[in-house]
């Protein structure tokens, strides 16, 4: 079946998501997907078939492997297939090559009112609440969690979104970054440069697995306050932290 997305006669929906950029982009990820990470998905059905829902999970890795893998799961797996789209990081902007393509695939740079409209227009949403932070994280802290922002609760809040939490593993098997160059990241525009053992940043080969969980619904409309807002951040990060260690044990044959 095909994306239930509405393309006018160019091919281009109101976000600027080309049909045309997206087929190209989806060849190249089913490649690295299926055969280069051979994925497996674990939980698939938790993700709505239809309707809002946003995807909260971690991040894991130098580069947006957990992303990729989630914009290939709920495409390749669902049927119908669903786009999961997300606001890319703001230094994307610098690169204005980057910045059109990824709008033209689907991901979305610029305002986070941009946010509210797809999950107001019934898309699917995901978020990774460490922010670059959680990128950033080194070979023996790949199954860690750093702080969560609180802004992607207060959206679910207030567009009454359920939130899918979502563990991803692998990322830091597959680029094992034992130091972060942040002083050649700022001269070449992005926050840092992984660094492995054999210096360059190109993934491994590598199993990759993604989780997801139980869609939870929480109760208000975004105007609570902060503690409130930080105790439901506190649930999610805590699902997301208990699927990483299932994941964890898997991986090493415990479970």
């Amino acid at each position: 079946m095909e994306l239930e997305v509405p393309f006018n006669e160019s091919g281009v929906d109101p976000y600027g998501l080309s049909r045309a950029h997206l087929a190209q982009s989806m060849t190249l990820l089913k490649l690295a997907y299926r055969h280069y990470f051979k994925v497996e998905v674990h939980g698939m059905e938790n993700v709505p078939a239809r309707g809002r829902a946003m995807i909260v999970g971690n991040h894991s890795g130098g580069f947006a492997l957990d992303a990729g893998c989630v914009i290939a799961s709920t495409f390749f797996e669902m049927n119908p297939p669903r786009l999961a789209q997300g606001m890319a990081e703001k230094f994307i902007a610098k690169f204005p090559i980057a910045a059109m393509w990824a709008t033209r695939a689907g991901q979305l740079t610029g305002l986070p009112e941009n946010a509210a409209r797809l999950l107001e227009d019934d898309r699917l949403l995901m978020v990774f609440p460490e922010g670059a932070r959680g990128t950033a994280k080194l070979y023996k802290e790949r199954y860690s969690l750093v702080n969560f922002g609180t802004g992607f609760m207060r959206l679910a809040l207030r567009t009454r979104s359920p939130i899918v939490p979502m563990a991803f593993l692998g990322g830091g098997e597959a680029v094992p970054t034992v130091f972060n160059a942040v002083s050649l990241g700022k001269l070449l525009g992005v926050p840092y440069i992984p660094v492995t053992p054999w210096l360059f940043a190109i993934p491994l080969p590598v199993q990759l697995d993604v989780y997801y969980g139980e869609p939870i619904q929480f109760e208000g409309d975004g105007s609570e306050e902060d503690d409130v807002v930080n105790g439901y951040v506190e649930q999610v990060k805590e699902r997301i932290a208990a699927m990483l260690e299932v994941g964890r044990r898997r991986r090493k044959g415990e479970a």
